[in-house]
């Protein structure tokens, strides 16, 4: 049977915080080419804006990704240098949002990919990303005007607690979870909206680039192939790392290659006990479902 295919969907709030300004899609100009780039965070994020970068620019080398690809809630820079920004784009463009569905515009002229990933791989690269954020990093989410909220701190436990800290108070210290993944879902029946799964971009990359290229209806000269699989790969991205990541890692102790770190899943199994994995799945099936669940967890989406 069929699925009905679900209304657009409207924004019913805004989000501020160190980290978001969520009032900068309000009256945003889209275009009828513009790619959306949704995820909660370490999910795989800058791998998509890799791939899409090089199926727009057909394998091009060492492409400025992280400029040509803002995250646009992130509330610095000020919005009005970033819509500039953006607006000045002559490209295709494709920007990154980590918002839930109900707090961004959606638009029916834009395709939107999702990607999502296991909340325990999300968290042990979430630590990462934190625990190496330095002194600037945190000068610009806390002291830079316009925040909203409680400023950001540095962890201070060990990566199970961090994680079991995470979990009890849904995405803390940076932004709910559940939501976030629960929203997207709900709107997968859209016909200008994909879902991704980490698992499966790593278990099948080529397949996986090309339903986006199908997706996105961009087509794939044959000899530009193998060039694009080399660039969407990680030990390119690694040794491009100044070129794909935000600011050219500056913010990150150890620099760039620190921000994009091993792109492996899995990391938790060692340091997570049965229970701390029980409360995990639990937590999963009651806010998101059996099937949205059972698709976090291993990227398997249910026959329609």
């Amino acid at each position: 049977m069929t699925e009905a295919v679900p209304a657009l969907p409207v924004k019913i709030r805004e989000l501020h915080s160190h980290h978001f300004d969520s009032t900068i899609w309000n009256g945003f100009r889209f275009r009828d080419d513009d790619i959306v780039i949704a995820t909660y965070a370490k999910s795989g994020t800058t791998w998509v804006q890799q791939i899409i970068a090089q199926l727009i620019f057909e394998g091009a080398d060492d492409l400025p990704v992280a400029e040509m690809s803002p995250w646009l809630d992130l509330r610095v820079p000020p919005k009005e240098i970033k819509i500039a920004a953006v607006e000045a784009q002559s490209h295709r463009r494709f920007l990154k949002t980590h918002l839930p569905v109900d707090a961004l515009v959606f638009s029916p002229r834009a395709k939107y990919i999702y990607i999502a990933r296991d909340g325990r791989d999300v968290v042990w690269s979430l630590y990462n990303h934190h625990v190496t954020a330095n002194d600037l990093w945190y000068q610009v989410m806390n002291d830079s005007p316009g925040r909203v909220g409680p400023p950001i701190g540095k962890p201070q436990a060990a990566v199970r607690q961090y994680f079991i800290e995470w979990l009890e108070r849904d995405g803390y210290p940076f932004w709910p979870f559940w939501e976030n993944v629960a929203s997207w879902w709900a709107i997968r029946g859209l016909p200008n909206v994909m879902l991704l799964h980490f698992a499966q971009l790593k278990n099948d990359m080529p397949a996986q680039i090309r339903r986006i290229a199908r997706f996105l209806d961009i087509p794939i000269e044959a000899p530009r192939w193998p060039v694009i699989l080399e660039h969407c790969g990680f030990e390119y991205m690694k040794a491009h790392a100044a070129s794909t990541v935000p600011l050219g890692g500056t913010l990150w102790e150890g620099g760039a290659e620190t921000f994009l770190h091993k792109g492996t899943n899995g990391r938790w199994h060692d340091m997570l006990d049965a229970e701390d994995c029980r409360r995990y799945e639990e937590m999963a099936r009651e806010k998101l479902g059996e099937e949205c669940a059972r698709w976090l967890a291993t990227g398997i989406q249910p026959s329609p």
